[in-house]
């Protein structure tokens, strides 16, 4: 077990990682933080706007810096960005950085809760439920790889996914 007690949420666009984040920040009484708003308050600009000046690389380097500072600290409750996983380094700076929960949701669910947000640069395209079956089928893996604890977000209520969250993180420590 690491010694800066982190927790990072991961998961796909949609999954509810900052609205969990920031209940159970509150509920483990830790400082959220959401990687994605961290960005946005360190450029000045809105995540689109990133992909559109410097693409999704650009985007991505700035993800990357943003995680390993974040991972330096300790005690907080961090959602990321559902693409912090593609990179193998900062899977290794989530392993190392504390304890990584992944909140799984099917692609339909996701879609739902997505189509309508103008703030995800990957899902404005024709079709955005194949492009969120894509995404999907890439990076599951991947988190599942760096997860400490996997979630199933079935489309509930957030606070019996928090609950649920709760609960792993309990039978983690407590094993």
């Amino acid at each position: 077990m690491n010694t800066r007690n982190n927790i990072f949420l991961v998961g796909m666009p949609g999954a509810g990682k900052t609205t969990v984040g920031r209940q159970l920040a509150r509920r483990l009484q830790r400082r959220f933080v959401d990687a994605d708003h961290e960005i946005e308050a360190r450029t000045g600009v809105r995540i689109p706007v990133i992909f559109d000046i410097e693409g999704e690389q650009g985007f991505r380097d700035r993800e990357s810096k943003v995680i390993s500072e974040l991972a330096e600290q300790s005690d907080q409750v961090v959602a990321t960005g559902g693409g912090v996983v593609l990179r193998p380094e900062n899977r290794e700076v989530l392993r190392q950085g504390g304890t990584v929960i992944y909140l799984n949701a099917a692609p339909q669910l996701l879609y739902e809760r997505t189509r309508l947000d103008p703030n995800r640069p990957l899902l404005q395209v024709d079709n955005p439920l194949q492009k969120l079956v894509e995404l999907f089928n890439q990076r599951d893996p991947l988190y599942r790889e760096v997860a400490d604890i996997i979630v199933n977000s079935l489309g509930g209520s957030i606070a019996q996914l928090v609950k649920q969250v709760e609960k792993q993180l309990d039978k983690q420590c407590a094993a």
